[in-house]
């Protein structure tokens, strides 16, 4: 089942945008799944991110 989503509209520079193009294609030859989005790719960076992000939490909490 998949989730709902949402629209964002972001302003992004160029710069950033082109790298996101970058990792786009990076995706798509690395995965070989068909068509990759931008949306796809994001959604994957931020989950990954996250992740990173609770476990660096976790770890903090150990140490206080």
């Amino acid at each position: 089942m998949e989730s709902e989503r949402i629209q964002l509209n972001v302003r992004i520079t160029k710069e950033t945008s082109a790298k996101l193009d970058e990792i786009v294609e990076y995706y798509q030859q690395g995965l070989k799944l068909g068509r990759i989005y931008k949306g796809d790719v994001l959604t994957d960076i931020v989950e990954k991110s996250y992740e990173v992000m609770l476990k660096q939490k976790k770890l903090n909490r150990r140490y206080i």
